[in-house]
């Protein structure tokens, strides 16, 4: 019963039939509102994970580390007012639409979202570091260009004062960190975040300049080069 329930859904659902369910063949198994608000965050991504670590501190109030259901109501509410321009939801409905959004993106539910699970539910256009010239082993590490080091400290130094640091510095590792691992929480990236610092040797301030980034970017290429798998 099972199997054929699957396969009536997927039939009924999953448009491109490629035997998945993504973001927007989802949406259509929510109410009108909750498709709306999904719809609309996924039309309109991010420009930068900087960007997504400034909304993130903001709506995280007390600093927990994960957005509890209370900050995500108020999220959900800003949301809103951003999309439809309305400022007359009701509390009840924004509690709904909490629950929804929950029910959605809460995958180990715990009854709130941890950063993986937020950053589900609030996309960036592209992870700059997914493309091909930073996966490319050590010969491609030496082909890395001027010109690409410069595109990648402009993508994250956003207030272009010559240094990558606070919310700039936390995107630019979020992005990092989701080369190695799906699930993640704000221990995870601070963690993270001691270990590359380490490794650069970096000043006790915070920051990063383009000679710390070009030996990380180095460093990204060489890792990816070890995991390939050698022919005999």
């Amino acid at each position: 019963m099972l199997v054929e329930l699957k396969a009536c859904f997927m039939e009924a659902y999953d448009d491109n039939q490629d035997g998945k369910i993504d973001i927007r063949e989802l949406a259509q198994l929510l109410p009108m509102e909750e498709n709306f608000l999904l719809l609309f965050r996924f039309d309109n991504p991010l420009e930068s994970s900087v960007e997504f670590m400034k909304i993130w501190r903001e709506y995280d109030t007390d600093g927990s580390g994960y957005i509890e259901a209370d900050e995500l109501k108020n999220f959900l509410r800003d949301l809103l007012k951003e999309a439809k321009k309305i400022n007359d939801v009701s509390e009840d409905k924004l509690i709904e639409y909490t629950d929804t959004m929950l029910q959605v993106f809460d995958s180990n539910k715990d009854g709130r979202l941890q950063l993986s699970e937020m950053a589900k539910l609030l996309p960036v256009k592209e992870n700059f570091l997914c493309r091909q010239v930073f996966k490319e082993g050590i010969e491609g590490a030496t082909k890395l260009t001027k010109d690409d080091i410069e595109r990648v400290f402009s993508l994250y130094d956003r207030d272009n004062n010559g240094s990558i640091e606070n919310e700039e510095l936390r995107g630019f590792l979020k992005d990092l960190l989701e080369l190695v691992k799906k699930d993640y929480d704000a221990q995870d990236l601070l963690e993270f975040e001691e270990t590359i610092l380490q490794g650069v040797e970096y000043s006790s301030d915070g920051k990063i300049s383009r000679k710390q980034l070009t030996m990380i970017l180095l460093a990204l290429a060489k890792h990816h080069q070890e995991e390939e798998p050698t022919t005999p």
